[in-house]
């Protein structure tokens, strides 16, 4: 057989048919708990940088809610940004929210600003401001610019091409001969960010969650499974399986993690986080997380969720769009189960 369509075909049967028997033969606790630190060896670890202090690169205060920009570093010799925005009216600690871009020109792109830092008067595109759709409904919001994109372009690609749309392939690549994942780095910083957000003395940091699109969807399920302090989670454009998006689908490098799919498959991966609040959203036309895959990904979580006694924290929304932000429900949901 020269081709090998059907062979990988077989490799993945092979690997369902084990993760049944070992979900099978194990007490669903402790297949959890052995699910979770594959997860973390897949994704690699990385050093902290506790000794960091935070600086303060801006403040701007908006129609009704304040901006600030801070710099942070979660490993050492490497630091980040990250966008801050606090309303303006709220009494009391307030509940916190991780968002998480996804490809894109960075942070600025879910807090209505355009890739120079001006502000974006323009109709929202696919991310549609997320983050500013958060703090207008009374949530503190943390926007760190995730690794690779915007103003984390790596210089050895822009030399080679001023416009590069993002350097996740150089980062992906060279992490990974190093045995650790862009995944991880990625989700090693949301979880940094989330210890500068729970510090804010406007948060509860009992009450914190996160939402995440496309990529940063990919970043948020991860931290959230590595790091309890996430009470909910909005999972937008990428709840899927293996097989119906990234194996169908061309996708950027950074979607994949080696050796990940020989212990579980995307749903029961995101299931561990049950059984707190998550919520799933996609548009009907996604083309590269199709609704096939989708609706697929639901229907496990919903036996996921509902042998764990928690069939009611599961919401999903499938609208009618394509690989976007609908948040028509999703906005609303996260602020009521973090209040």
């Amino acid at each position: 057989m020269w081709k090998a369509d059907s062979w990988l075909d077989q490799l993945y049967e092979n690997a369902l048919m084990k993760h049944r028997e070992n979900a099978q033969s194990e007490l669903p606790e402790r297949r959890k708990e052995k699910l979770k630190q594959a997860l973390g060896e897949c994704v690699g670890e990385f050093e902290p940088n506790a000794g960091y202090t935070p600086i303060l690169l801006e403040r701007v205060e908006c129609d009704d809610y304040i901006r600030e920009r801070v710099e942070l570093s979660a490993t050492p010799g490497l630091s980040f940004a990250a966008y801050v925005l606090l309303p303006k009216e709220a009494k009391g600690a307030l509940p916190g929210v991780l968002a998480l871009h996804g490809h894109g020109y960075g942070s600025r792109e879910i807090v209505g600003l355009l890739p120079d830092g001006s502000p974006d008067t323009n109709v929202p595109g696919i991310h549609q401001h997320f983050a500013v759709q958060l703090v207008k409904r009374g949530m503190a919001v943390i926007a760190p610019d995730v690794a690779g994109f915007g103003e984390r372009k790596l210089e050895a690609d822009l030399t080679l091409n001023p416009h590069a749309p993002n350097s996740c392939y150089r980062l992906s690549t060279q992490l990974m001969m190093l045995g650790k994942t862009l995944t991880g780095l990625r989700a090693w910083e949301a979880r940094g960010a989330l210890d500068y957000l729970a510090s804010r003395p406007e948060v509860d940091e009992a009450r914190v969650g996160a939402m995440g699109f496309s990529g940063g969807a990919l970043i948020a399920y991860v931290a959230a499974v590595m790091d309890e302090r996430i009470k909910a989670e909005v999972l937008c454009g990428f709840p899927n399986t293996f097989k119906d998006s990234i194996f169908a689908v061309h996708h950027c490098i950074d979607n994949y993690t080696p050796g990940l799919l020989l212990h579980a498959e995307l749903p029961e991966l995101i299931g561990l986080i049950a059984p707190r609040p998550l919520f799933l959203e996609s548009g009907t036309n996604d083309p590269i997380f199709p609704v096939q895959g989708f609706n697929r990904a639901v229907r496990e979580l919903q036996v996921i969720y509902e042998r764990e006694g928690a069939k009611d924290k599961l919401q999903t929304d499938l609208f009618q769009g394509a690989h976007e932000i609908s948040g028509r429900t999703a906005y609303d949901w996260l602020k009521h189960v973090l209040s």
